[in-house]
C-alpha cells in the first residue's frame, strides 16, 4: 500500500524514526547496505508530521565501550554508535526538528536493548503524550525496527511500517521480519 505521508497522518499518531545514525549508513562501522536511502523517505514524513502537529520521536543507539553487542565482548556485532562518537550522531540529512524527543538506548553494560520500548519508559512517554499509533520507519529493518514494532504492538499501540523508509542488514531476514511484523498486528505501507 502506498500512501502520502501528508494524507496519513492523524490527531493520536506519532511518527518514529529507530536509529538513523551515521555507523549504520554507506561508510558507517555497521554499514547496512543503502541505510542511507531512507533518509529523503524519512523527511517527507516529518515534514508532514511537522505540518499536522504531530510529534516526531527518534531513537539512537548510544553504547558504552565493551557493549554487551560486540564482538570482541561475545556478542554479534562489530563497535558501533559509541556514545558521543561521530558514528553515533544521526545521519547529517536527516532534518529532525529541534522539537524531536531523542529516545537512547543500547547504553547498558550488561544486556542489548534493541527496542526503543527495552527499559527506557518510551510507552509512558507517548501515552503522556496522547499518542496511540506510530508510524516507525529506520534501521534497521530485521533487527531494532523488528523489536521496536513487536513491543509497541505488545504494548497496545497501532503500528504502521513506512516499507520505503527502512532498510534490513540481511534481505532473508528483512523478508522475514516484514512477515512476523504483519503476524503481530502491523500494517506494512
Amino acid at each position: 500500500m502506498n500512501i502520502e505521508p501528508k494524507n496519513a497522518l492523524r490527531p493520536g499518531g506519532g511518527l518514529l524514526l529507530v536509529d538513523v545514525q551515521k555507523d549504520f549508513c554507506p561508510g558507517g562501522r555497521l554499514a547496512i547496505d543503502n541505510g542511507d536511502a531512507v533518509v529523503p523517505v524519512l523527511n517527507q514524513w516529518i515534514e508532514a508530521a511537522l505540518a499536522r502537529g504531530i510529534p516526531v520521536y527518534a531513537s539512537r543507539d548510544w553504547h558504552p565501550r565493551g557493549h554487551p553487542s560486540f564482538a570482541d565482548q561475545g556478542g554479534k556485532w562489530p563497535p558501533h554508535c559509541l556514545a558521543d562518537s561521530d558514528g553515533a550522531r544521526f545521519h547529517p540529512g536527516l532534518r529532525l526538528p529541534e522539537s524531536a524527543v531523542i529516545i537512547t538506548k543500547g547504553v547498558r553494560f550488561d544486556q542489548d536493548q534493541n527496542s526503543v520500548f527495552d527499559q527506557t519508559g518510551f510507552a509512558a512517554r507517548l501515552r503522556r503524550d496522547g499518542v496511540t499509533s506510530l508510524w516507525v520507519g529506520g534501521l534497521a529493518l530485521d533487527v531494532c525496527v523488528l523489536a521496536t514494532v513487536l513491543d509497541a504492538l505488545r504494548e497496545g499501540f497501532a503500528v504502521k511500517l513506512i516499507r520505503d523508509g527502512t532498510r534490513p542488514v540481511s534481505e532473508a531476514r528483512g523478508r522475514d521480519a516484514l512477515r512476523r511484523m504483519q503476524e503481530a498486528g502491523a500494517e506494512i505501507i
